[in-house]
């Protein structure tokens, strides 16, 4: 009961709050009401909601007491039966409870940072939309529900980074979002369709049971043989490469940040991107049966955690800083289930979502401090003017970069150690690029914290004047979060990656006995243990040189190496890519078909070469209309003739 209002308040607010949204009093203070109104129904129901699913996490975990709660038969066609129900197993509390309880923290900051804007009952209710779609992922206990999940947050963020649609440059990112994600999901469908073909189903637990008997089944892909697995992942993956941003797909995520900042830490911390992670931990029973797949995994999650690390040390845009670390902390989560570690990415998710939230927040206290900027080379010396933002930003950066006692401390060097006890090539090649991503993270992390609040101002007189800290309703939520990023990996360690994981976890995953790299990584070498640790201060110290003793090093560095650094500021050329290899050629072969094929062709020919021929005919018929009597009558003599003449030959 709890957990169904538990997924399902979010909607109702969503739906009450839309409604809002129509009203459009020309009084100013029934449109504050309207306002007000929106926001403490968004808010009520979003804690609600998250009291529920805390009750529903203590029944599920504490009371091992997993559970199925099926509503209705949604889809009944032939052997196809699916059912909409809400799937309450270890893996899906947690994560019930954590989106949950950041969002409802997101939406108690919304009335703040957005309490000048006209559309308050509207990015109100695509807030809450957004909430209950990753709800309804999180607790589906089929694909096809969990694919309605997948397409509502999708829908979701396409309208909310969007929100302020009389933006150019928020209109292009929100259709880039929604591109680039429909190729993912491309992927996605059709691994659900592979995976029905070879199962009959789309429920979980039928697919889970008969899955090791469908170990050496095979699948035939445009005539070629493949292993059927192996297919049915990997094609599952591509989709959660799409929704979480992995390397090649990841162009959307960066765009994102032109939505407003509640938007930015929403999705970035609790919902979309961390989709993905979630799919591939909760078909784990799949992976663990595909080798091939497990290695792409982890191949393209390492490779994006060192991808996005590099890039971020050379934003200047203090939001784009922090969403290029999401990318790259994304990417640990992945390479973690890559070597089935799949607790410890589900750990460092739950982690993650306190300490970027907290980031991202602040980031929007930033912002709001200093009059909508975000080039954090036109702030410096904030510290003095917002220091409760600046505590928490360090309480943010100091979990990011991994350093004891802080929750990253816990779940990123677990995930590290994982990759290297898994003893195999993949493994090693993520351990080690890593530990490099963990260095440049300390090293960005701090360097925006230092350009932004450390040093002599730099932004204008007037704007530093004005420079304030954010209200209470702005900077209260913001402690809640900092509470999680202190204290959850300390608090969570044991259960979700320790020696009680097994108890922990239950059924709601799966590793085979063959692949026992957590187990491995508790007995790893102790250098291994304590070169995370190492490497996150060694960053620190490297920001604290470059931006505090020698502030005029970081642009000769630049000089020195431009090639280098054009490279990353051009974010390894990815965008300039594609728009070489598929944007022009589309937009080419658009405006041929366009031009040639439908204007000239179609049209030509068709309707417009038609209407031409008539009127031609018209003008030439009403050249014979003169008005001269002499005329019509010469014309029906010759017409007499001729018919004379006709009746003669014919006679």
């Amino acid at each position: 009961m709890f957990e169904t209002i538990a997924v399902f308040l979010p909607l109702a607010g969503a739906c009450i709050a839309g409604m809002f949204a129509f009203a459009r009093p020309d009084d100013e203070k029934k449109q504050g009401r309207i306002d007000a109104a929106a926001q403490w129904v968004t808010c009520g129901a979003m804690v609600l909601s998250a009291v529920f699913a805390g009750i529903v996490f203590s029944d599920v975990v504490l009371g091992q007491n997993p559970r199925t709660v099926e509503l209705f038969t949604w889809i009944d066609s032939g052997a196809m039966e699916v059912s909409w129900a809400i799937k309450m197993d270890t893996l899906s509390s947690v994560m019930l409870f954590m989106v949950t309880t950041v969002a409802a923290v997101i939406h108690i900051y919304s009335i703040g940072y957005m309490h000048h804007d006209p559309g308050i009952p509207r990015f109100m209710a695509y807030l809450c939309l957004f909430t209950f779609f990753m709800l309804m992922l999180v607790s589906a206990d089929n694909l096809v529900q969990l694919f309605f999940g997948w397409e509502g947050v999708g829908l979701c963020s396409y309208l909310l980074i969007g929100f302020w649609y009389d933006r150019p440059a928020a209109n292009a990112a929100a259709i880039k979002a929604f591109v680039v994600n429909r190729i993912g999901d491309f992927g996605f469908a059709l691994g659900i369709f592979a995976i029905f073909v070879l199962f009959e189903t789309v429920d979980y637990d039928t697919i889970f049971a008969a899955a090791p008997g469908k170990a050496g089944a095979s699948l035939m892909v445009f005539g070629v043989e493949f292993h059927a697995i192996t297919v049915c992942t990997v094609l599952l993956f591509i989709g959660a490469m799409g929704k979480s941003a992995q390397l090649g797909l990841h162009t959307w995520l960066p765009d994102a940040m032109e939505g407003p900042t509640p938007v930015s830490a929403l999705i970035h911390a609790a919902t979309m991107v961390t989709a993905g992670v979630f799919m591939v931990v909760r078909m784990s029973p799949l992976f663990e049966f595909s080798e091939t797949a497990l290695t792409l995994v982890t191949v393209v999650g390492a490779s994006t955690a060192i991808f996005a690390a590099t890039v971020a040390c050379v934003q200047n845009d203090i939001k784009r800083v922090i969403a290029y670390s999401t990318c790259s902390q994304l990417g640990y989560m992945f390479f973690a289930a890559g070597v089935s570690a799949y607790s410890a990415g589900i750990f460092h998710l739950v982690t993650h979502a306190s300490f970027k939230a907290l980031l991202f927040l602040g980031a929007g206290s930033v912002i709001h401090a200093m009059s909508d900027e975000q080039d954090m080379r036109k702030m410096g010396g904030l510290g003095r003017f917002i220091p409760v933002t600046y505590a928490l930003m360090l309480i943010g950066s100091l979990a990011l970069a991994g350093i004891w006692p802080f929750a990253g401390y816990f779940s990123k060097d677990v995930i590290l150690e994982a990759a290297y006890a898994a003893g195999t090539g993949v493994g090693g090649y993520a351990f080690w690029l890593g530990i490099t991503a963990a260095f440049l993270t300390a090293f960005y992390s701090w360097r925006l914290l230092l350009m932004t609040f450390h040093g002599a101002p730099r932004a204008d007189n007037k704007v530093m004047a004005q420079a304030h800290e954010s209200p209470k309703v702005m900077i209260l939520p913001l402690f809640v979060l900092a509470a999680g990023a202190m204290f959850t990996g300390y608090i969570g360690y044991e259960s979700f990656v320790g020696h009680r994981a097994g108890e922990f976890w239950g059924e709601s995953i799966l590793v085979l006995a063959s692949h026992p790299a957590l187990e491995a990584a508790h007995g790893v070498p102790a250098w291994v243990k304590f070169l995370p640790l190492g490497v996150g201060v060694a960053g620190i110290g490297l920001a604290f040189v470059l931006y505090m003793l020698a502030p005029g090093l970081p642009a000769l560095i630049a000089g020195r190496f431009q090639i280098i650094h054009r490279f990353l500021v051009k974010k390894w050329y990815f965008d300039e890519l594609y728009d070489l290899v598929f944007v022009r050629p589309a937009f080419y072969l658009g405006r041929g078909f366009w031009k040639t094929g439908d204007g000239s062709l179609i049209d030509g020919v068709g309707p417009d070469g038609v209407s031409a021929a008539v009127l031609n005919l018209a003008r030439r018929a009403g050249a014979l209309q003169t008005g001269y009597l002499y005329h019509y009558a010469f014309a029906m003599l010759t017409g007499v003739v001729v018919l004379v003449t006709w009746y003669l030959f014919q006679h």
